[in-house]
């Protein structure tokens, strides 16, 4: 994808939390996707829980959302996730024009980004580490029909209100396009093994009931976990007020699957939030 602008955020990730040669990249997303498999969603689907942590480590879990809209015609992308900086604000999002990838380059819809200012207070940062929405642009690029433009949404307020209100100006602001819900979001980080199952197991529960008062009151009780629950259930309000009212948890694993290290484990999940036919 290439954008007209020349104001482009430079990836501080490309060659850290995932290849920075486009052929290693698409090679490693293709294995993933591979390992995945296609599985029917029976329906059409409006948003994905996605992780976000180095492709090593989640991107198998990952890809199992991501396979499921292989091929899907996007006008428009959104990709909501935590910002793990202490920037100001409440909600953040990128003052670029673009965001870069090794796979080119992903034009930042501003005039989405300018109308919702005028529903949320809405801070803009350049040139920011934030991994969080990053991270989900190369499946995107990859597996997407070409051609989409990007909303990046950053949450330091994740509360249940915060929420609600960003979930429901999206959708009102997108409505009539052709669009796509990416929740950015890691499970519990640092448990055993077999703890962080059961919490996650609770989390995803929360998610595969489309219950965003859940997700968010299970994460500030200590109940169970997501660092991104404000982005998950702003997604949930989101895709609900676009029909959809089934969700799927489609992959699921740990850190410790991957290093072989079960004593303090990080949790992925994958999901698709889909209209059924």
């Amino acid at each position: 994808m290439v954008s007209s602008t020349t104001d482009v955020r430079p990836s501080p990730l490309a060659g850290k939390w995932y290849p920075n040669r486009a052929d290693d990249l698409i090679g490693m997303m293709d294995r993933f996707l591979s390992a995945a498999g296609p599985a029917p969603a029976h329906g059409r689907i409006w948003g994905l829980l996605a992780p976000h942590a180095g492709y090593r480590y989640s991107g198998p879990v990952a890809a199992h959302a991501f396979a499921l809209v292989k091929d899907l015609a996007c006008d428009t992308v959104v990709v909501v996730g935590p910002m793990h900086h202490p920037y100001p604000g409440t909600v953040l999002t990128t003052a670029h024009g673009a965001y870069a990838t090794p796979l080119g380059e992903v034009r930042v819809d501003r005039e989405v980004l300018n109308a919702l200012g005028h529903l949320i207070r809405l801070s803009t940062v350049r040139n920011d580490p934030e991994h969080s929405v990053e991270i989900e642009l190369p499946f995107l690029q990859h597996v997407l029909k070409p051609g989409f433009s990007f909303v990046p949404i950053m949450l330091r307020d994740q509360s249940a209100e915060q929420s609600r209100a960003l979930g429901t100006a999206l959708a009102e602001l997108l409505r009539g396009r052709e669009v796509l819900f990416v929740a950015s979001s890691d499970l519990s980080h640092f448990y055993p093994q077999d703890v962080a199952n059961q919490y996650d197991s609770m989390m995803l529960a929360c998610v595969e009931s489309m219950d965003a008062d859940c997700v968010v009151t299970y994460n500030e009780s200590r109940t169970a976990f997501a660092c991104g629950y404000g982005a998950i259930a702003t997604v949930i309000h989101a895709v609900r007020a676009w029909n959809a009212d089934h969700a799927r948890i489609v992959g699921y694993g740990t850190s410790g699957d991957v290093t072989g290290d079960f004593r303090e484990v990080v949790g992925y999940g994958a999901a698709i939030f889909y209209e059924s036919a």
